[in-house]
C-alpha cells in the first residue's frame, strides 16, 4: 500500500520510504502508511511564506470570507465521502457528522463573521483613533495587519476534519497560510480532506498545505512571523511549548489540551423535574460521542449528597440501551476508539480511576461481542462509568481517561462544588444543569476562572442549547491552567491571534491614508455634487457636506413635545429646567436635534442612497436652547462594498454644532448605496 503523500510547495509529495501502518479501528484492516520521510520541511514553510501569505495578504477580509464560504459549499457537497472515510477511524454516522458538518459549519460561520464585523479592506482598525495632542494634529490608532509567517497546526486524532478547519478559518480570514500536521491514527481523512480542498482549486496557491506524518523537524524552521498552534495531550502542549527554537523566537503559540471537564447538578433537579433528565442525558451523551474520545467530554459528573444513587441507577440505565460495534450499522450507539494503542491507553487510565471508585457499569477487560465487529480485531470498549463516594480523593480530578468514561462524585452546597470544579486545574467546560439561578450564579462566577466555557442548561433552554461538547466558532474554545491556556476560535478574537498589532502615531491625514477610514481632523472634500447623489465607486473617504445654520425655536420644541409625548420637564418645564444644573432653562429634545440635522444633510430626490439603516455612537455633548442656531457636517468614514451584492455601506461621521462652533452631537450614519449601474430610487 502506497503512503500517503504530502502536500508542500504546490504538489503532492511521496515519502522516500514506506512509513508505517494506520489500521481500521473496527476491522483491524490496514488502511494507509504514513511517512514524511524526504519531505522538505523548512521548504514548505518557505512556500507559505513566499507564495501563500502574499497571495492572500492582496485580498481584502471580506474576498478572503467569500473564498471560505464556497470552499465550505464545495465539501458540504462531497461530505458523504467522508462519512464513509471516517467510519474507519470508529466514528458513527453522528460522530462523523459532528466532525464533518462541525468543521463545514465553522466556514460558513467565519465567512459570515469576516464580512459583517471587518471592514471590505486588508487593514483592520483596533478602537478608535486617540487624541495624543491639544491642537488635533497628532493622533493614535491601532491597526492589525497579517503576521508574514505560517499559521501551523498539529492536531489530535478525534476530529480529523473540524480541527484543521477550525484552525483554518480564523488564520485564512487573518491572511495567514496554514500547514496541516494531522494526527497519525486518522490522517487518511485529513488528507482526503486537503484532497478535495486542492482538488476545488478555490484556496489560492500556498494558502493550505499537509505534512502527513511526522513533524521532525519543522518546529526547527519557525521564525518569529510565524504560529503554532496543537490540540492533544497537556504534556505534548509543555514539550511544544518548551521547545528550544520556539522559546528563542517567541514564536505565538497555542494550546487546546484534553481536559477534566464536569457537569454539576444543582440540588433542585429532583428525578421528576426536566433538569435530571437533561443532566443524565447529556453525561450519557458526552461518554457516547467519539466513544468519548473529545477534548471536551464531561469527566467529572457532580450530583447532590444523597442523590447519587438516582443519578447513577439512572445514567446506568441508559447507558444499558447503547448497543456497541461498526458505526457503519445504523443501531450502532457508540463504534471503537481510534485504534488498539488508545485501548490499552483507556485501561491503564482506568486503574489509576479505580484507586478512588468503582465501576458501576462496563469493564474494559472483560471481552464482549461488538454489533458487527470482532472484539479482538477492532479497539471495542464498553462506555464506563464510576462511582467514587469520596470527592476530596485526588484521583479523578487528575486522571483524565480519553475514552467513554466518567465518574459521578458528590459535593455538600455550591461553594463545595465550586471548589471541587476547580480541582480540575484549568478545564476547556463546564456545564450547570439547574433552574435555580441563585446556585448557577453561584457556580459559574465560581468556577469560570478556571474554564473557558460554562453552560448552563435547564428547561427554558434545552430545546436549543448546542450541549455541553459543541464548540461554537462565536465563543471561546480554549481554557486555562491544564486546558493549554490559549484560545481557539473565539469570532473575530481567533483573527486578530494571527495578525500584529501595531499601535501608529501621526497625523489625521496620515492615519486616514493608512487605514483608509476618516480620522477626525484630517481633510475634508466637498464639491459641488452632493454626497448622496455619488454611486458607491464615485464616493472617497473624506467626501462631505455641510448643511445649515437652522434655528430652533421655543415653539418647535413645544410641537416636538406634544407631537412625539416626550414632555420630559427640561423640554416643558422652564421652572424646573431652570433649577437642573445641567440645563440653567428649558432645552431642545436631542432627538429634535439629530431630526431637524438629518434635513440639514439629506438629499430628498431618489438616488444612489438606498436606505439608512441607523445610527451608532450617539452623544449629546452641549444642550441646545431655543434661539440656538445648528450647522451638521456630514463625512464620508468609511465605504465597505458588499461582495456579490450590487450596493455597499457607507459609515458618515455627524458633528452637529451651534453657533459658537461647539459640538451639541456626534454620531455615525449608517446607509446602503447602490452601485454604479443598479436601479435605484
Amino acid at each position: 500500500m502506497e503512503p500517503l503523500r504530502s502536500y508542500t510547495a504546490g504538489r503532492w509529495r511521496s515519502p522516500s520510504d514506506e512509513g508505517s501502518a494506520l489500521h481500521d479501528a473496527v476491522t483491524g484492516e490496514e488502511t494507509a502508511r504514513l511517512s514524511t520521510a524526504g519531505i522538505d520541511r523548512a521548504a514548505a514553510l518557505a512556500h507559505g511564506r513566499e507564495v501563500g501569505g502574499p497571495a492572500l495578504r492582496e485580498l481584502t477580509f471580506h474576498q478572503r470570507a467569500a473564498l471560505l464560504k464556497s470552499l465550505a459549499s464545495y465539501l458540504r457537497e462531497h461530505r458523504q465521502e467522508l462519512y464513509e472515510l471516517s467510519a474507519r477511524t470508529g466514528a458513527t454516522r453522528a460522530d462523523s457528522k459532528f466532525d464533518v458538518d462541525g468543521g463545514i459549519g465553522v466556514l460558513f460561520s467565519y465567512s459570515s463573521k469576516g464580512r459583517r464585523e471587518l471592514p471590505n479592506a486588508t487593514v483592520h482598525t483596533d478602537g478608535g483613533a486617540e487624541p495624543l495632542g491639544k491642537q488635533g494634529t497628532f493622533l493614535g490608532q491601532h491597526i492589525a495587519t497579517p503576521l508574514r509567517g505560517v499559521a501551523v497546526q498539529i492536531n489530535a486524532f478525534n476530529f480529523p476534519v473540524w480541527g484543521p478547519l477550525e484552525k483554518l478559518a480564523p488564520a485564512f480570514i487573518a491572511g495567514v497560510p496554514t500547514l496541516i500536521k494531522p494526527a497519525e491514527q486518522t490522517a487518511h481523512l485529513t488528507h482526503r480532506l486537503v484532497e478535495l480542498i486542492v482538488e476545488s482549486g478555490i484556496l489560492p496557491e500556498g494558502s493550505v498545505q499537509l505534512l502527513c506524518g511526522n513533524a521532525g523537524d519543522l518546529l526547527d524552521h519557525l521564525t518569529e512571523q510565524d504560529l503554532l498552534s496543537f490540540t492533544g495531550s497537556a504534556s505534548t502542549a509543555q514539550r511544544l511549548r518548551a521547545q528550544d527554537n520556539v522559546v528563542r523566537q517567541s514564536v505565538r503559540f497555542n494550546a487546546e489540551a484534553d481536559s477534566l471537564n464536569c457537569s454539576v447538578l444543582g440540588p433542585d433537579a429532583t428525578r421528576d423535574t426536566a433538569e435530571f433528565d437533561l443532566f443524565v442525558r447529556q453525561l450519557v451523551t458526552e461518554m457516547t460521542v467519539k466513544a468519548g474520545q473529545k477534548c471536551t467530554a464531561v469527566r467529572r459528573a457532580f450530583v447532590p449528597e444523597g442523590r447519587v444513587d438516582e443519578v447513577v441507577e439512572a445514567v446506568v440505565d441508559r447507558l444499558a440501551g447503547i448497543e456497541v460495534g461498526d458505526p457503519r450499522n445504523p443501531e450502532v450507539g457508540m463504534g471503537a476508539l481510534a485504534d488498539l494503542e488508545q485501548r490499552e491507553e483507556v485501561r491503564r487510565g482506568l486503574k489509576g480511576l479505580l484507586e478512588a471508585g468503582r465501576l458501576v457499569h462496563g469493564d474494559p477487560w472483560k471481552p464482549f461481542d461488538p454489533v458487527d465487529a470482532d472484539y479482538e480485531q477492532g479497539a471495542f470498549v464498553p462506555p464506563m462509568l464510576l462511582r467514587c463516594d469520596d470527592p476530596e480523593l485526588p484521583q479523578p480530578h487528575e486522571i483524565e481517561v480519553f475514552g467513554p468514561v466518567a465518574t459521578v462524585l458528590p459535593y455538600r452546597d455550591a461553594e463545595h462544588a465550586v471548589e471541587l470544579a476547580n480541582r480540575g486545574g484549568g478545564s476547556l467546560v463546564g456545564s450547570v444543569v439547574s433552574g435555580d439561578t441563585e446556585f448557577v450564579r453561584t457556580v459559574v462566577l465560581g468556577a469560570a476562572s478556571r474554564h473557558g466555557r460554562m453552560l448552563v442548561l435547564n428547561g427554558s433552554d434545552a430545546e436549543e442549547s448546542t450541549g455541553h461538547g459543541s464548540p461554537l466558532p462565536q465563543l471561546v474554545h480554549g481554557g486555562p491552567g491544564r486546558a493549554g491556556g490559549g484560545e481557539e476560535m473565539a469570532g473575530i478574537r481567533g483573527v486578530l491571534h494571527h495578525m500584529q498589532r501595531t499601535a501608529v502615531q501621526g497625523d489625521p491625514d496620515t492615519l486616514t491614508a493608512l487605514t483608509g477610514q476618516w480620522v477626525p481632523g484630517s481633510t475634508r472634500t466637498t464639491t459641488g455634487t452632493h454626497p448622496f447623489r455619488k454611486y458607491l465607486e464615485q464616493l472617497r473617504v473624506g467626501d462631505s457636506v455641510v448643511g445649515g445654520p437652522r434655528g430652533i425655536t421655543a415653539e418647535d420644541v413645544r410641537h416636538f413635545a406634544d407631537f412625539t409625548g416626550d414632555e420630559f420637564y427640561a423640554h416643558t418645564d422652564e421652572e424646573a429646567a431652570a433649577a437642573n444644573p445641567f440645563f440653567g432653562g428649558l432645552v431642545a429634545h436631542g432627538y429634535l436635534v439629530v431630526s431637524l440635522a438629518a434635513g440639514l444633510f439629506v438629499a430628498p430626490e431618489p438616488g444612489p442612497v438606498l436606505a439608512n439603516y441607523g445610527l451608532e455612537n450617539l452623544r449629546f455633548l452641549t444642550p441646545t436652547y431655543p434661539g440656538d442656531e445648528i450647522t451638521v457636517t456630514l463625512t464620508a468614514k468609511r465605504i465597505t462594498p458588499r461582495h456579490n451584492a450590487d450596493y455597499g455601506e457607507v459609515r458618515w461621521d455627524a458633528d452637529v454644532t451651534n453657533q459658537h462652533g461647539e459640538s451639541v452631537a456626534k454620531y455615525d450614519v449608517l446607509t446602503l448605496v447602490a452601485k454604479e449601474g443598479t436601479t435605484s430610487g
